[in-house]
């Protein structure tokens, strides 16, 4: 079966690229992020959460693989290694036989066992799913949160505006100092919408290398499984005909 490791690498390269053109423009990044920290941090936080998501949907693949090496080398000490997770309805389904190198599987349990694989993993990967839509969502709530603030903070500057006064010097210099507020909700705004664009984008790629990884060992163990009951299914039809 496919080895992991190299999914794991291609994701740390990325997470690895993504951090060096993090430093090289970190001044405006900087400048985006204290716009609205607060908000802004709460977006890092859903990203780091859904990337430390998407590692354990790799790392907890080694247990799986772990499990097969073992129980395919016939060695009893396999009642000792730890059920596994992901495995879990292969493992029940074959009982007292999971301490033999040998095992029967009729197709009907091969596809039950199966489906309930499939539904393990979709399960992992549905949550990594909602994180990406949230940060989407978080983005387009501090956009909307920005505006929302800008045409208020508008609004109360045109109101306050007195043009009865002759002098419009001071009648700009009043406009002049009532739009800053408007323009940090602007700050705001297209801030919440970059890093949450952004955040989703990373964490939508490494979801994507870890459902590649995820699968690849589904297809392993598909084909491994699929070639056995075939096995299996022959000879008793053999045996019948005799």
């Amino acid at each position: 079966m496919s080895n992991p490791k190299h999914t794991l690498f291609w994701m740390t390269l990325f997470l690895g690229v993504v951090v060096i053109v993090g430093a090289l423009i970190h001044k405006p990044l900087i400048s985006a992020f204290m716009a609205n920290w607060v908000f802004n941090l709460l977006i890092l936080g859903v990203l780091i959460i859904g990337i430390a998501l998407t590692y354990r949907q790799v790392f907890v693949l080694f247990p799986e693989l772990k499990w097969i090496a073992q129980f395919r080398t016939g060695h009893a000490g396999l009642s000792v290694v730890q059920e596994p997770k992901l495995l879990k309805p292969l493992a029940r389904q074959l009982g007292e036989d999971a301490t033999k190198d040998r095992f029967t599987l009729s197709t009907l349990s091969l596809r039950t066992v199966l489906d309930g694989i499939h539904s393990r993993m979709d399960e992992q990967r549905e949550i990594t799913r909602y994180f990406i839509s949230l940060l989407v969502f978080l983005g387009l709530l501090g956009t909307f949160w920005g505006l929302l603030g800008t045409i208020n903070s508008v609004g109360q500057v045109i109101t306050g505006l007195d043009m009865s006064q002759e002098d419009f010097g001071k009648v700009f210099a009043e406009l002049q100092e009532g739009l800053l507020t408007p323009l940090e909700g602007m700050g705001t705004a297209f801030s919440s919408s970059l890093l949450g664009l952004g955040g989703s984008l990373i964490l939508g790629f490494l979801d994507i290398q870890a459902g590649h990884a995820q699968n690849r060992f589904y297809d392993g163990l598909e084909e491994w499984l699929t070639g056995v009951t075939n096995l299996v299914d022959r000879i008793d039809s053999e045996k019948d005909l005799s």
